[in-house]
């Protein structure tokens, strides 16, 4: 036996049954998982600087949305939010690191 404690993606247990093996889960309140998230969103983002990839890029971004979900934002609010304020500001397209202001 193995234990986790730790937030997983709705098909997974799922996914262990038809394996042949079995997991017993615990459905948590929103406050509860939005703790477990947080935990998920660093979890993942250190999978990201491991890896490097695209699917490690796409588990942060669904930790994000579930996260932005909790909040009552859709996926649509956070990417357009995410437009706006690129629109505003920018992105990170030319490489810039701020050293100094005078």
């Amino acid at each position: 036996m193995k234990v986790y404690d730790k937030l997983v993606r709705d098909r997974i247990p799922e996914i262990i049954k038809a394996s042949g093996n079995k997991c017993e889960v615990e459905r948590v309140s929103d406050e509860v998982a939005l703790e477990y998230l947080y935990k998920k969103l660093g979890e993942e983002v250190n999978e990201l600087l491991d890896d490097k990839n695209l699917d490690e890029i796409a588990d942060v971004m669904e930790v994000l949305f579930a996260i932005g979900k909790k909040y009552d934002y859709s996926e649509d609010d956070v990417l357009n939010k995410r437009n706006e304020k690129r629109n505003a500001r920018g992105g990170f397209d030319d490489n810039l690191v701020l050293k100094k202001t005078f």
